[in-house]
């Protein structure tokens, strides 16, 4: 048997490096996944932390609450997390495919309590376990945020800290922490839909329209952002080779 000797073997480098100058990707443009992403949480959250908050409706109006919660706030954010994962941002990955999927477990959950397959105990503590174990989860997302912009940190801080008042008023049944939770959720929303709109409107406008505390980039308004907030010719961390 013949052994080619390691000198005349091909190189991996040199391989590698030939595919990689030959190579032809075919991108497509990516919008911001999280404008949909928190769009739809700020919707969801909103209509059903008021309700919780006693805003309106009664013990029943959950029921009528599933399928608004579980379409916004459970499919657009679930895709939006998808698309994430294409567009290489890993935080809103997690965050907007946690949570879209909770939204959707939720809109289910509810259902089944309207037609009557499940009974919703008092207190409700597996609901609070949800709870418990999405706020650790998104107490790790907002240490992360801190690293791109105010903005999204006070998003998931302030989900966070509404999940951690929904878990332990579901688990200890303690109606105070529930209200606090619905608040502090209604709080988030609300900055989850000024963060949204502020980069929905970078994304059109090309240029700051409303602040949102960017780490790496301008925040005054009027000021051409860095890197753009959509991609028109290609995904990010990707060149298109020759």
């Amino acid at each position: 048997m013949t052994h080619m000797s390691r000198s005349a073997q091909p190189s991996h480098d040199g391989e590698f490096e030939f595919w990689r100058n030959h190579a032809t990707i075919s991108l497509q443009p990516v919008a911001a996944p999280s404008i949909l992403g928190l769009f739809g949480y700020a919707a969801a959250t909103f209509v059903v932390a008021t309700n919780l908050a006693g805003w309106y409706g009664n013990v029943t109006t959950q029921t009528f609450l599933f399928p608004f919660a579980a379409m916004l706030g459970g499919l657009a954010q679930f895709l939006a997390g998808m698309w994430a994962y294409r567009a290489r941002d890993g935080l809103a990955t997690a965050m907007h495919g946690i949570w879209g999927a909770f939204w959707l477990s939720y809109g289910l959950l509810y259902l089944l309590i309207a037609i009557g397959v499940l009974v919703q105990p008092t207190p409700f503590v597996a609901l609070g376990f949800w709870f418990a174990a999405l706020a650790a989860i998104t107490w790790s997302g907002t240490v992360a945020a801190l690293a791109e912009n105010i903005g999204l940190a006070l998003v998931l801080g302030t989900l966070a800290a509404g999940a951690t008042c929904l878990a332990v008023g579901q688990i200890a049944n303690i109606s105070p922490w529930r209200t606090a939770g619905a608040y502090i959720l209604i709080a988030s929303a609300v900055i989850g839909w000024y963060t949204a709109t502020a980069m929905m409107l970078e994304g059109t406008f090309r240029r700051v329209i409303l602040p949102i505390g960017k780490v790496r980039g301008p925040n005054v308004p009027g000021r051409e952002p860095r890197q753009v907030i959509q991609f028109m010719e290609g995904e990010p961390g990707i060149k298109v080779g020759q």
